[in-house]
């Protein structure tokens, strides 16, 4: 991660190794980590990356987020 606290979809993606395509499509369904838009330009906050894979951490396959 570079210093600075906003990051493009491509560094993103290559943070997570996925692409930029997929980060579109998870940004459409709401399923992927929280963005800033500016002006047409996607960014997001590195913390938030952070939080979400955090969020997304699971111990089995069979893990659901948010179930106890």
């Amino acid at each position: 991660m570079p210093e600075s606290p906003l990051a493009t979809p491509d560094e993103v993606a290559a943070y997570l190794r996925t692409t930029s395509s997929k980060l579109a499509q998870d940004r459409y369904r709401g399923v992927g980590p929280k963005f800033v838009k500016h002006g047409r330009r996607v960014l997001y906050r590195w913390a938030d990356v952070l939080a979400w894979a955090d969020a997304n951490t699971l111990q089995r396959t069979d893990d659901r987020p948010g179930a106890a």
